[in-house]
């Protein structure tokens, strides 16, 4: 772990695992989560990535008393399923790259989809547009390569994969995951508090729909 200055408000922490540390009690989620659980007075914003997470001082804390605190802090490993507090999300499975993702996998379309539905899923961080979540999940089964070529045009709610990841896209725009399937859920609505259904830290579980 590596703790570098982040302007003068800010210490960004280097982590040598990624998010699929976090099950096992490391990686940036697992310390993200336990900077939540222990809520020192001295941090005022957590904000976790694949392999680092942003920590802002609160109000009127030196950067060297948020560094001292966070040279402590020790990942903890999440819970692989928080039951009724988990986000949970209708899913047509039709997506135009089921196919493609089954033959990377090994797996067959029923399979892909019963891998995908039958896990728990965790927002590592968000990015990429906003009710964008990153999800990482407990099953390497699922993991496969981005599109060699990325679509100009993805519809809003569409389900994808790409590299340990699973993703929703908000809003329509052009993206290069693969797409297994399609949500009407909204994941970002500015006049909701907050906006974002998916953020850092949540679980979420992926529910069949059958049309």
């Amino acid at each position: 772990m590596r703790l570098l200055a982040y302007g003068d408000r800010a210490v960004l922490v280097e982590l040598a695992e990624g998010v699929e540390g976090a099950e096992r009690g490391g990686g940036a989620l697992g310390y993200a989560e336990a900077l939540r659980r222990e809520a020192p007075p001295e941090v005022g914003e957590v904000v976790p990535a694949a392999c680092t997470v942003l920590v802002v001082a609160a109000d009127k804390v030196p950067l060297a008393d948020l560094r001292r605190v966070l040279e402590d802090v020790r990942p903890v490993a999440l819970e692989a399923d928080r039951g009724p507090e988990a986000v949970e999300i209708p899913v047509v499975y039709d997506g135009q790259d089921l196919d493609d993702v089954a033959a990377l996998t090994g797996l067959s379309r029923e399979e892909v989809v019963a891998a995908h539905t039958e896990q728990t899923w965790r927002v590592a961080f968000g990015g990429f547009a906003p009710g964008f979540g990153y999800l990482a999940g407990e099953d390497d089964r699922l993991h496969v390569p981005r599109r060699e070529e990325s679509r100009t045009r993805v519809p809003a709610g569409s389900v994808g994969l790409a590299g340990e990841y699973a993703g929703v896209y908000p809003r329509e725009s052009p993206g290069g995951w693969q797409l297994i399937g399609r949500t009407e859920v909204d994941l970002f609505d500015l006049d909701r508090d907050p906006p974002a259904l998916l953020r850092p830290g949540v679980a979420v579980r992926f529910v069949e729909v059958r049309r």
